[in-house]
């Protein structure tokens, strides 16, 4: 599994073998960030969201988080799909749930500065990196040489 698996990434561009590694870090750190406050604080780690679905999409994300490693990892495209899925929800579950910063005290938006920039990163990067990623799953696998 391992030298098809240093084939898989070995054949992608040099770009789209930093991309992956970037989501692979940004996910790493989510999954970091959401286990250590379920670990915390239990199902009700995002109680300050006062709705239901945010709640239950942030929790779940200790589950959805380390899927996009695995799947980014194997360089799957369904894991560059997915990344992409969670990004858009964490987004946009971020912002709404803390959008009543925006009148109380904005500067505390600040702290969804990085998740919004590797979110930006994740989605302009889904077509292209999954171009990359298919159409090297295409290409015949090449024997690898044993030392």
């Amino acid at each position: 599994m391992g030298v098809k698996l240093r084939e898989r990434w070995g054949r992608q561009p040099v770009w789209a073998r930093w991309a992956l590694a970037v989501y692979l870090i940004g996910f790493l750190v989510g999954t970091r960030t959401h286990v250590l406050d379920v670990a915390r604080d239990g199902v009700h780690a995002y109680a300050m969201f006062p709705q239901v679905p945010l709640q239950v999409f942030f929790v779940s994300l200790v589950v959805l988080d380390p899927l996009v490693i695995v799947l980014v990892g194997l360089a799957r495209r369904e894991g560059i799909w997915l990344a992409g899925a969670v990004m858009v929800l964490d987004m946009c579950g971020n912002w709404w749930g803390n959008r009543h910063w925006l009148h109380d005290d904005p500067s505390q938006l600040m702290r969804l500065v990085p998740l919004t920039i590797f979110g930006v990163f994740v989605v302009a990067s889904v077509l292209p990196l999954h171009r990359a990623v298919a159409g090297m799953a295409d290409k015949p696998e090449t024997a690898v040489p044993s030392a």
